[in-house]
Order: C-alpha cells, then structure tokens, then sequence
C-alpha cells in the first residue's frame, strides 16, 4: 500500500511539472525553435530577453501593478474584515457574501463589467485601470484570509487598548494589524502572485502600456521562440521565489 502511495504521489509531480521541465529545458536550446531535437545548450535566448527594452518594461508595470494593487487590496481587505467581525452590522452575512462572491466570478466576466464601466465614465485605460481590475479579484481573498485569521483573543486586546485611551486608528495601527502580521504577510504574498500572472484583466484593461503577461502573449502571435520559453521560465521562478518566501517568512513561522 505505501508503494502504490509512493507511486501516486510520485505520477502527480510528474503531470504537474513535466510542463515546466519542458518549458525550462528548451529555453536553452541551442536553435530557432522549442522543439526537438535538443540542439545544445545555450543562454543567448536569456541574453535576447534581458536584453529587450519591451520585455523590461513590461516586467516593471508587472511588479508595480501587483505591488501597488495588492496594498490597496490588503487594506481594504483588512478594514472590511475587521469592522465585519468587530461589530454585530444588521445583514452582515449578506455583506460578506457580496465581498466574497468575486472568488465565485470569472475574470473575464469581471473584465468585461469594469471595461464598460470605464468606458461608460470616459476614464482611459493604463495600467491604473489594470490594478483596479487586481483589486477587485484580490480584496475578497485578502477579506477571507483576514476575516478567518481574527480571534477573540485579538478582540479583548482591543477593548484593553482603547480602556487604556488608544484611538481607534491607534487601536486598528498599533494592536489589531501586529497581531495579524502573518496573516497579513499572507493574503499580501498570495495577491502580489495572482496578480503577477493574470492575463484577461490586464490585457482587456490596458493599451499601450501592457504587463508582461500581455507581453509573452503579443510574443506568441509571431510564432513559437525559445525566448518566450526564456520569459515563461523568468516569471515561473518568480512566481515560485514568490512561493518560497511565503513558506519559509510565513507558514513555517506561524506553525
């Protein structure tokens, strides 16, 4: 029984990252094409992708749009959950569901509404409408995370705190955010990941300036280049970076 356990877990890892060896492998290849044979190894393709002032600048509207969105998300999220678990609001169960159901929408329908909307208030497209887009899918998973994290424990500090003479701002800054810092740190990492990947937002709600998924995509209408594998295999260990960090700075702390 521990064999075909063994086995099993064993063919998960292989049809989860099999794609990703692919992907890695081939952006070394020594030709024009990620196909086989394998020709060689060669960096020219990472050289070609650093290289590209296209490529740079998408990879810098990719990281502000995720930073900057998901600390808009973070607080907002933080707010909403503290005063939905604090205070007895009537319909506070309507209200949380309403926060989480963009979890339940798909992006595209989530696009399409916010590009009418923008369309319909004049507001133009930029990357400012991108990470409005971000906030909108990431505030309900930072709302949840937050929202499940708060205690009674945190609650009793608090009321101590504002018994003492603390502000409620003071109590929110000083007391409540400290207490959730892991919880904090989480729902921030996981936002700035979902929102470093995502491509129907971004391309649907931007023009000229574009992220880089966006990029790696107007790189695929030419055809097949062991330079989008070079970018793919970029991101793909960001996003795992990313990851690592939020095990290691995180979950492991917390347990």
């Amino acid at each position: 029984m521990r064999v075909l356990s063994w086995l099993y877990l064993a063919l998960a890892y292989v049809f989860v990252f099999l794609p990703v060896a692919v992907l890695v492998a081939f952006s070394f290849q020594d030709g024009r094409l990620p196909v086989p044979p394998f020709k060689g190894v060669s960096f020219r393709w990472y050289e070609k992708v650093l290289g590209d002032g296209d490529l740079m600048a998408a990879l810098g509207h990719s990281f502000l749009v995720a930073v900057v969105s998901s600390l808009i998300a973070l607080v907002l999220g933080f707010l909403a959950a503290h005063a939905l678990a604090r205070v007895a609001l009537p319909g506070s169960a309507l209200m949380r569901g309403v926060l989480i159901a963009p979890m339940t929408v798909s992006y595209l329908i989530v696009a399409l509404g916010l590009l009418n909307l923008f369309n319909l208030t004049g507001v133009r497209l930029s990357l400012w409408t991108a990470g409005i887009g971000h906030v909108v899918i990431n505030l309900p998973l930072c709302f949840a995370i937050l929202y499940a994290a708060m205690g009674d424990h945190q609650k009793n500090a608090e009321r101590a705190a504002r018994d003492l003479g603390a502000a409620e701002w003071q109590v929110l800054a000083l007391v409540s955010a400290p207490m959730l810092a892991m919880p904090l740190a989480a729902a921030f990492f996981l936002s700035v990941t979902f929102s470093w990947d995502e491509f129907i937002i971004a391309f649907l709600l931007t023009r000229f300036d574009v992220t880089l998924p966006v990029e790696i995509w107007s790189m695929l209408k030419s055809g097949l280049s062991p330079a989008t594998n070079a970018v793919g295999s970029l991101v793909f260990l960001v996003s795992v970076t990313l990851v690592i960090l939020l095990e290691i700075l995180v979950f492991r702390r917390a347990k």
